[in-house]
């Protein structure tokens, strides 16, 4: 089976035999040839920043200018690990002739080709450095910006929807997908639709998790979310009709990176829960608390007037009443 089908008209049987649907994939504007995949994935971007920027700095105490520092810290790293997964699984493909051209096939992203997986593992390190030198722990930032990547996640997959792609084996589950070229149709497994309503479920019950004030420690939503969606994603991996395959083997790439992670998030989750954390310690009470302080303090000159204030007036050219002298009394 191709990875794609682009010109298929695509059909839900669960929505009745004659709903068929057949998406343009582009549109033009002023002259110009667009692309709906790259509308939708832009999409998705914007929700997810206007999201982090509203709700970071309260209920995380990450501010707006940290948050943008994320975003041009993550955007280029998600690229770059999912581009440098997806070519180490096709290097034969990618591999040019001398080193240059090389290098050159691994960047023409605008071609396609890529694998989350790797962007998410390349972004929390960049992200987990940065936090080290701007001495902000990395669990709040992971949490002001996880709703980001969800909504991302959410929006983005349907640009699967508009390209064909990101599809299973064939089934017949109820849920099945049609797609019908030619004259022939086959069913399949709409993992795009799998993987887009399960990120919702997660947003919706992360996000009243943390309006409910359930939140124990800073980067626990992240730990959460990782824990769901690695599981996720190693339970679709197998249905995908062209999985990413460690070259000479047949061990598939996602499936062993995701495992990783869905290690290291419940090592990490386990160990500090065990730690037994107080809200007073979230990153959000901390700056409260300073901001609070801050502003109760007395400003740097009010103890000088206050004292000044408290002396007894005097006229102009006179002088203070000079305290008496000591006696000894026999």
């Amino acid at each position: 089976m191709p990875e794609a089908f682009p010109d298929a008209v695509i059909s839900f049987p669960m929505l009745g035999e004659s709903f068929a649907l057949d998406p343009a994939r582009t549109y033009t504007l002023f002259g110009h040839t667009f692309y709906w995949y790259g509308v939708i994935i832009g999409l998705g971007f914007l929700l997810g920043v206007i999201f982090c920027f509203r709700r970071g700095p309260r209920d995380f105490g990450v501010s707006t200018d940290t948050l943008t520092d994320v975003i041009l810290i993550g955007m280029p790293a998600m690229l770059i690990g999912s581009r440098i997964l997806y070519c180490l699984c096709h290097y034969e493909q990618y591999m040019g002739q001398t080193p240059g051209e090389t290098v050159w096939n691994w960047c023409r992203i605008w071609e396609g080709g890529s694998a989350i997986a790797g962007g998410i593992v390349l972004t929390a390190a960049c992200v987990w450095i940065y936090s080290l030198i701007k001495k902000i722990p990395v669990g709040a930032i992971a949490d002001a910006s996880v709703f980001g990547l969800m909504l991302g996640l959410i929006v983005g997959r349907w640009s699967n929807f508009i390209n064909r792609e990101y599809l299973g084996t064939e089934t017949t589950v109820f849920c099945r997908m049609g797609l019908s070229a030619g004259g022939n149709t086959i069913y399949v497994h709409p993992l795009f639709l799998y993987e887009s309503l399960a990120v919702l479920a997660a947003f919706i019950a992360l996000y009243l998790w943390n309006r409910k004030g359930l939140r124990q420690f800073d980067g626990e939503i992240t730990l959460m979310f990782m824990l769901g969606y690695s599981l996720l994603r190693m339970l679709l991996e197998p249905l995908c009709f062209s999985p990413l395959v460690i070259p000479g083997s047949e061990m598939l790439a996602t499936q062993l990176v995701m495992a990783g992670v869905f290690s290291g998030s419940a090592c990490l989750y386990f160990k500090t829960i065990g730690e037994r954390k107080t809200k007073e310690q979230l990153y959000v009470n901390q700056v409260r608390s300073a901001v609070s302080a801050e502003a109760e303090a007395p400003a740097p000159d009010a103890a000088p007037a206050a004292a000044q204030a408290a002396l007894p007036e005097t006229s102009a050219g006179s002088e203070a009443p000079a305290e008496p002298a000591d006696t000894e009394t026999t």
